[in-house]
């Protein structure tokens, strides 16, 4: 009796002991081959610094298709282990938009959730014959006092050869960074410093509002129109479609601000479309005077057309129907897709990109401290007109001759990442005023150039008098990647504690064979229900013996 007494008083101490343990020290397993439930120490840091609460309401929930419940999964585990890290401050609350106890208020919470920023799909299944069809909300909206962040969980690079369960599967992958992300921007976090150089521009404030207020945002942005005397104190520098020639002083102002490790993003146009013939317009080749600073990077801009067969496309009068223009959207091989992306955090996983006018980018030798990587590029079916050329309004009519573009993949945009060197080295005499702050070599920088000014610049509803989003399209109704991709860009460029780098979970797809599934399910469904039965009963029966055995 006594040593009985001693073991439980032994055991109660143990677990008292484990018990005080792990209050004293948390950790957490993950054992899973992708590491699909961990997440970034970026996120781990953003959470355990929350000075507030945060409240997550979560509308991908009820009766999901499968691949839909999925997602609902991922979304519910990341969220799960985010109250791990947040110390009480994030309140998570799940509904199901389509509960509702009439048609009329299901319809109202819909619209409600609609006018907040959620984006429906119309889900349509074919489940054991029976084909159902369902609206699904799959999105979040994140809250903090009086403000809140709609943020769009299905995502991805939505192709012809990408599967629903591959872009539901991106967007798996994307879960965390997405909320991660809404809740930094309402997290009271201080906010980087962004400059906007549209001095150079005539572009229309209107059709680079949707831009600027999405980076307004999550930064401060500055404006350089009261001409500064250097881009210093900026966490990074965004040129916005220039279509007119940079001075020297501007140049030189560029080059500093590089080499003493800023970073920049360069949207720019390697050829002006905008005079106008009878047989359509003329591209012209455009000198902004940065072609010597980007080759001392090591990059061109090309002054030329790219024509993708892989494009958008346009309305165009095809003929008449009697008295009645017949308008037609047709193939505009002047406005590629690039879905063809490199491998980097910044384009993983992102939409096809919408430009127009494209120009080709090239790299070049020189800049030997410099890692160049590829982030935008054409398909490998191009075609390459050296501007001056002539974009012919019949361009759509034709059906393109794939023999004819064998122009092989393009690249469109480049990252750019070293320490760079001033191209003013040499060439800076000592009397010169700018000479006491002129560095020739400096810190580490970064330096985006896309070679099509379009990309950033938002289309115009001049009935309603709104900006549309960036990257949407009126004639496919599509809303292309346009936009996350600047907003990518820039976080990996300011984003010094790596929040971007959680883009890059890669979760891997194990498909099970439909077919057969259903050869084999009775099979399964009888293994299933019978086999724990059976491992009972042999486990009594053995249990039975042992016992009759000690005790004969």
């Amino acid at each position: 009796m006594k040593n009985k007494m001693l073991r439980f008083a032994l055991i109660v101490v143990l677990l008292a002991g484990l018990n005080w343990l792990s209050s004293q020290f948390f950790f957490r397993l993950d054992l899973t081959e992708d590491k699909r439930y961990s997440i970034s120490d970026a996120t781990k840091e953003l959470l355990g610094n929350l000075d507030k609460d945060i409240i997550v309401n979560v509308y991908l929930n009820g009766d999901l298709p499968a691949g839909f419940e999925r997602l609902e999964s991922a979304t519910r585990e990341t969220l799960d282990e985010f109250k791990t890290y947040a110390n009480g401050h994030l309140i998570v609350n799940y509904s199901d938009p389509s509960d509702a106890t009439s048609e009329e208020q299901r319809q109202k919470q819909y619209l409600n959730l609609v006018d907040r920023g959620l984006t429906p799909t119309n889900v349509f299944s074919n489940e054991d014959g029976k084909r159902t069809e369902k609206i699904i909300f799959p999105g979040v909206i994140v809250q903090a006092d009086t403000l809140s962040v709609p943020v769009q969980l299905l995502k991805g690079n939505k192709t012809k050869d990408t599967s629903p369960e591959e872009q539901l599967n991106q967007s798996y992958e994307g879960v965390e960074f997405e909320i991660a992300s809404a809740i930094r921007l309402l997290g009271n976090q201080e906010h980087k410093k962004v400059g906007l150089i549209v001095s150079h521009t005539k572009i229309s404030p209107a059709r680079l509002s949707d831009l600027i207020a999405t980076i307004q945002q999550n930064y401060d942005v500055f404006l350089d129109m009261n001409n500064p005397e250097s881009y210093d104190g900026l966490d990074a520098l965004v040129v916005l479609k220039p279509d007119s020639a940079f001075s020297e002083n501007d140049k030189f102002k560029l080059d500093q601000y590089i080499v003493g490790g800023g970073k920049a993003l360069f949207f720019i146009d390697g050829a002006r479309v905008d005079s106008v013939s009878l047989e359509g317009n003329y591209a012209q080749p455009l000198d902004l005077n940065l072609n010597d600073l980007f080759f001392k990077w090591g990059a061109r801009v090309n002054t030329n057309l790219v024509k993708d067969i892989n494009s958008a496309e346009i309305l165009l009068n095809v003929g008449n129907m009697g008295e009645e223009p017949q308008i037609r959207p047709m193939p505009w091989r002047f406005y590629p897709l690039l879905n063809n992306f490199g491998k980097h955090t910044i384009t993983r996983n992102l939409n096809a990109v919408y430009t127009r006018f494209l120009s080709s980018v090239d790299t070049v030798g020189g800049a030997a401290n410099v890692a160049k990587t590829p982030l935008l590029m054409t398909s490998a079916y191009t075609q390459t007109l050296n501007a001056p050329a002539l974009v012919g309004y019949n361009e759509a009519r034709k059906d393109p001759d794939p023999a004819t573009y064998r122009g092989g993949v393009k690249l469109a945009g480049i990252l750019l990442e070293g320490s760079f060197s001033s191209l003013f080295e040499n060439r800076i005499l000592p009397g010169d005023p700018r000479a006491a702050k002129f560095k020739s070599k400096g810190s580490l920088g970064k330096v985006i150039i896309c070679s099509d000014g379009d990309l950033i610049v938002n289309d115009y509803d001049y009935k309603r008098n709104a900006p549309l989003p960036l990257g949407y399209d009126r004639v496919s109704k599509q809303t292309f990647g346009n936009k996350d991709f600047v907003m990518h860009a820039l976080d990996y460029m300011t984003d010094a504690n790596g929040l971007i780098n959680a883009r890059g979970k890669q979760i891997d797809i194990r498909a099970l064979d439909k077919i057969q599934i259903q050869e084999e399910k009775k099979f399964w469904q009888a293994l299933n229900l019978l086999l724990p039965i059976a491992l009972i009963g042999i486990f009594g029966a053995l249990r039975y013996l042992v016992r009759t055995r000690k005790f004969a």
